[in-house]
This record gives structure tokens, sequence and C-alpha cells, in this order.
């Protein structure tokens, strides 16, 4: 099973604003465009990481449901902090799986989470979601991959450990306690990042570029473009075996590609 990871796309209802100095829809559906490596295979299903409307506006989630009609895969959402759970849900609950959600990839299965807090910028999980993804670990029968918005532990990031996920304890202690658990993925931070899961050193943590800006680079980017937008391609083979990739394609014309100090 393949997947192609974006994040943080941050679109706005208008097709041609402007955010931070880039036009965060062209550059979406710049990144559905040259993700996919020349003669890669079909993707299997497109998880975009949060943050998908800066402007959490019903406009927004209409172009996003546009751009993602205009290619036949598969997709899974989660909202980020930059989101209106409850129209995302409205808009495209019928195009998409939208998190909390459990999505079987063939011998794989992949746990969504939604760690929105209304009004805040950092992150939380509630005792429902809690029960829920306890269940489902505890019935795991394959290998798993778990995504969610906010990170999980810090990543050493001044800025962007003050908002990350909150009272993550009983979560990380969920998680190391799962045989079946292979990686964890997440967005929010706008930039690639890896580290291990507490506990577990065979469960690598991920974390992906944003469609739109960079935040300044806690790790050096493998591709020597921390700069540029990315996201990342996983492969899900059977066995558990698994491998990703990381991608960066050029930035728009007429865009700087500086990262942001945060």
């Amino acid at each position: 099973m393949r997947l192609l990871q974006l994040s943080d796309p941050h679109l706005l209802a208008d097709p041609q604003g402007w955010l931070h100095g880039c036009q965060p829809n062209a550059l979406l559906a710049a990144g559905l465009e040259q993700a996919l490596p020349p003669g890669g295979a079909p993707f299997d299903l497109l998880l975009i990481s949060g943050d998908l409307c800066q402007d959490e506006s019903w406009g927004g989630y209409v172009r996003l449901g546009q751009l993602l009609r205009a290619r036949d895969w598969p997709v899974a959402l989660l909202p980020g902090n930059h989101d209106h759970p409850s129209l995302l849900r409205a808009a495209l609950g019928r195009q998409a799986v939208i998190a909390p959600a459990a999505i079987d990839l063939g011998d794989w299965r992949l746990l969504l989470l939604d760690t929105h807090l209304a009004g805040r910028v950092d992150g939380g999980l509630g005792p429902d979601q809690l029960r829920w993804l306890r269940q489902q670990l505890l019935a795991a029968d394959r290998p798993l991959l778990v995504a969610l918005h906010h990170p999980p532990v810090p990543i050493g990031h001044s800025v962007m450990d003050g908002i990350a996920l909150q009272h993550p304890a009983v979560l990380l202690d969920l998680l190391a306690a799962c045989p079946w658990l292979k990686a964890v993925t997440f967005g929010h931070i706008h930039q690639h990042w890896q580290g291990l899961l507490p506990g577990r050193s065979d469960v690598l943590l991920l974390g992906c570029p944003s469609t739109h800006r960079q935040f300044e680079a806690v790790q050096a980017c493998p591709l020597g473009r921390a700069g540029d937008p990315g996201g990342r391609i996983w492969e899900l083979a059977p066995a558990g075996r698994w491998q990703q990739q990381l991608r960066r394609w050029p930035a728009a014309s007429g865009r700087s590609v500086t990262p942001l100090a945060s």
C-alpha cells in the first residue's frame, strides 16, 4: 500500500488569497501534482495531517474538496488547530475519512487521531478518544501506523514545543504497550523531523513538512531543502515491513523559500 502524506496546507476560501507571502491553495495544488515521482505508482491513500483551512471557513473546505475531486485517491483528513471540525465534517464527511477513525490498508491499519482543541493552538486528546484508542490498540491484529496533527513529544523547537500535544503521557504509554505499532506521524511543525517513541526504540516518530511555508528546522533536511514545500511517501508491505521517503519540490515562482522562525 502506498500513502502520500501532505500536511498543513492552510487553505483559504479565496482561491487566489495570500498568507505569509504565499498562495496556499496554489501550493497545495502544486504539491498534489509534484509529490508523485515520475513513473511512480498511484497512491492508495492521501493523508493530509491537519491545519487544512487557515480561515476555518466553509469556502476553504469547499476549495479543498474541489482539489481532492480532481484526483481519484481515497482521502484521510486530520483536523488541526487551524480547522473547524464541524464545518470540515459537513463539507467533506462524504468525500473523506475524518479523524478519529481506523482505516484498513491491506495488511496494515491506519489509526487517525483528532487532537483539535476549540479556540486553542496546542492539542489534546479527551477521555472518549483515549478510550477508543485503547480499544483499537488492544484489538490490533495487524501492523499499525498512527497519525495525529500535534507532535506527542518535544522536538526541540522553542515555539512548537509550547503548542504541541498537551499531557501526552497517557497516549505515549498506550502506544508503547502495543506490539503491533510500527510508526507515528504528525504535522503541525512545518518541517521534517525524526525521533523515537519513548520506551520503544523500534517505533519511529516522523514529522511532515508543510505544503505551505516551512518553520525553522530543528534537524537537517536529508534532502538539503529545508525551505521547500514537501511531504512524505509511505510504502506499507506485508509482515510489518515498511519504508518512507521524504519528498520536496521547488517552491512556486516569485515566493521566498526562507524558513519562518516560528
